[in-house]
């Protein structure tokens, strides 16, 4: 069975995508790209931009499932709760469209494509460009990380314990008893 894969490493500054289509046991590399967002002043703006962004690649490709990164715990809670909002929204666009997402870690997803954890961007990108036989990789490795969701996906479906999966916003609330309509 044929299906296409979209992965997203959402960001306030940049958000990474990248979409593969998958046959049976075999990935083929579609597309890798990002999204700009430094010139929008206002984190409003940009949210906005990033929905857009996501209804629009949905539309071109038409998606089976999406793959996305889940933000990291870090110190600095403003800039988690920014990098929240546009995980949320960049989500919001894909249940919009009936398309079933799943969460990863950035340790499982590095975990996943090279084995490693722990392993740096410029090694996972490395190995992206082995398994998919990428000429190139970009300078900005948003777009790769975006990619690795995707790959992340393909390689742990079926496997239950692996991703949160929302089929709809009710799945979501679901598992989020704290959210509100």
């Amino acid at each position: 069975m044929e299906r296409i894969i979209l992965g997203i490493d959402p960001g306030t500054t940049v958000m990474g995508f990248g979409l593969i289509r998958t046959e049976k046991n075999k990935m083929h590399f579609l597309l890798l790209d990002e999204l700009l967002l430094h010139k929008y002043e206002s984190h409003s703006l940009r949210l906005k931009r990033i929905f857009e962004k996501t209804l629009s690649i949905i539309d071109e490709f038409h998606p089976d499932e999406l793959a996305i990164e889940a933000p990291f715990y870090g110190k600095n809670v403003q800039s988690m709760l920014k990098l929240g909002r546009a995980q949320g929204v960049a989500m919001a666009a894909g249940l919009y469209r009936e398309i079933p997402i799943s969460e990863y870690s950035p340790k499982k997803i590095k975990m996943s494509i090279t084995g490693n954890g722990n392993a740096s961007k410029e090694q996972v990108a490395g190995m992206l460009q082995n398994l998919l036989g990428l000429k190139e990789i970009p300078k900005r490795l948003d777009a790769t990380d975006g990619l690795a969701a995707a790959v992340c996906h393909f390689f742990n479906s079926g496997r239950e314990e692996a991703q949160k999966t929302y089929t709809g916003w009710d799945a979501f609330l679901k598992d989020n008893p704290n959210r509100k309509r």
